[in-house]
């Protein structure tokens, strides 16, 4: 291929978009969920979960991944997709969320942490951000980012901004993986016109796909829409978009609304090991003494084969008396449900009904 990964429109309502992703391993229909298998592994599941489940692609994560077992190690073993035996597509981020969740020191040269395995010193700059990528083999590869805390004031928006920019063009001449897309990413926070600029001068270093980042951070919806418009305006149309961490069901539907194609978000399996569900009628907590003598699967209008047969009262009883089975049989369920839900956002655009879609997810989750 000439191009690692290409992106085709096969369909819009408004700014809604349906499209199609080809790289060497595949196709990717768009919208799509992301689920996070941050160490190598979806919480609570392993590959042939993933097999069953299908998800056209699975997000890891470099930070953890070359702090253990190492990208050198994973590297001998022939790449994450041999390691995890997964055929499907996988997503690297780049550690640029671990600049912000772990407050390293920051320098232009790069982010030095305290690992959070042994306390050790970890240096990471954006060519050991891409070098590590490289060695994992991943389809889709991220620049090293800054993403500021929200609220922030200018000055710091506008050094996150031009940082990012600086450790994109660095990570941009880094890559030399011809088979491994790369994506740049957008920051400025919720400043509308830093948000424009940041995907302006991000554009013209000229990446595979463009990624918004740095919102869904603690902010407010109204805070955030406005500058999520404000960025995805200035991203080509050709190329897909990405936005970081996010997965409730009305913040999807809204970032769809507003253009984009891709989300990742720990939010479905994080909330299933706690013993919530998300079905056709909102938030489940399956805690509840109310379901105790319940004999309806999780969601009776979406019956997935993998959660289905289990009733509410069984998944009650294995979640009060500790057992882990529950939170693998939630997460199964939480994340073929939000994949069923991509999958109508995709259907609603390319039948021109996506605003009632829209309406109905606001009316059931708000």
């Amino acid at each position: 291929m000439t191009n690692p990964l290409t992106f085709t429109l096969d369909a819009t309502d408004g700014l809604a978009r349906a499209g199609r992703m080809n790289t060497a391993r595949g196709e990717i229909a768009t919208p799509v969920f992301m689920p996070v298998g941050t160490r190598g592994a979806v919480k609570m599941l392993d590959t042939n979960d993933l097999d069953q489940l299908a998800p056209p692609i699975v997000l890891g994560n470099t930070y953890h991944l070359m702090e253990r077992p190492g990208a050198d190690l994973i590297e001998r073993r022939g790449g994450l997709h041999r390691f995890l035996d997964w055929s499907g597509h996988l997503l690297t981020d780049s550690g640029g969320y671990q600049i912000f969740s772990l407050e390293p020191k920051i320098t232009e040269e790069g982010a030095r942490f305290r690992s959070v395995y042994d306390g050790a010193y970890v240096d990471l700059s954006p060519e050991r951000s891409v070098r590590v990528q490289e060695q994992l083999g991943a389809d889709i590869a991220m620049v090293l980012d800054v993403c500021a805390a929200l609220p922030s004031t200018a000055g710091v928006l506008r050094d996150a901004l031009e940082r990012t920019i600086r450790w994109a063009e660095r990570s941009k001449e880094a890559h030399t993986r011809v088979d491994q897309a790369q994506f740049g990413i957008v920051q400025g926070g919720t400043d509308v016109d830093l948000r424009a600029e940041s995907a302006r001068r991000t554009v013209e270093l000229g990446f595979d796909g463009y990624a918004v980042g740095g919102l869904s951070v603690g902010e407010s919806r109204e805070a955030m829409l406005p500058a999520l418009s404000a960025a995805t305006a200035e991203l080509p149309a050709d190329k897909p978009r990405y936005f970081m961490g996010l997965g409730d069901p009305i913040g999807l539907v809204e970032a769809v609304a507003h253009g984009i194609d891709m989300f990742d978000c720990v939010l479905p399996t994080r909330l299933a090991r706690h013993g919530t569900a998300l079905t056709s009628r909102g938030r489940l907590n399956l805690k509840n003494l109310k379901f105790a003598e319940d004999d309806q699967p999780i969601d009776p209008e979406f019956e997935h084969p993998l959660s289905a047969r289990f009733s509410r009262a069984y998944v009650r009883h294995l979640l009060v008396t500790g057992e882990p089975t529950a939170g693998r049989i939630i997460t199964l369920h939480n994340l073929a449900w939000l994949s069923a839900l991509t999958a109508r956002m995709r259907d609603a655009i390319e039948a021109g009904t996506f605003d009632e879609l829209r309406a109905e997810i606001w009316e059931i989750w708000s």
